[in-house]
């Protein structure tokens, strides 16, 4: 497992589309062609994800009217466990849920959480693997960065 890998990919692969369910209906990525697209994957045990979430709906608050876009996928394969992570951590961002673990395999996560900045074109910009607070200042720049006219 590695633990705070932030870079740029390699060449920018286009996003696989994916349809999830959501606590409201469901999430397609493709439908968010247009914007740029903060995706994350997490689990309900993950220790990280704890200091992640609230720094989601911080972005998420502070960029959304430019454009951003905040989708987490959920991978336990029992939903409960995630419905108990969000009364502790609420998410002021779609949650969709994955319990086959079928798009984390598309995206080759290799850890909790992964993230992966999107292009408004649909296009992986940045991944990271896991999340430091020493990271999110570096975060935040490649978000504004993909967000500029």
């Amino acid at each position: 497992l590695a633990l705070g890998f932030a870079g740029v990919a390699p060449a920018a692969d286009p996003a696989p589309d994916f349809s999830l369910p959501t606590a409201t209906g469901v999430i397609k990525l493709q439908s968010l062609r247009g914007k740029t697209v903060y995706l994350d994957f997490w689990a309900s045990w993950c220790g990280p994800c704890r200091k992640s979430f609230p720094w989601m709906n911080e972005m998420r608050r502070r960029y959304a009217d430019r454009g951003l876009v905040i989708v987490t996928v959920n991978v336990d394969k029992d939903r409960k466990l995630a419905d108990r992570f969000l009364e502790e951590y609420p998410a002021d961002f779609t949650v969709a849920y994955d319990p086959e673990g079928k798009v984390a395999s598309t995206y080759k996560v290799k850890g909790m959480p992964s993230s992966y900045l999107i292009d408004r074109a649909g296009y992986i910009r940045y991944r990271h693997i896991g999340f430091r607070e020493a990271a999110k200042a570096e975060i935040e720049s490649q978000i504004e960065s993909l967000l500029a006219p």
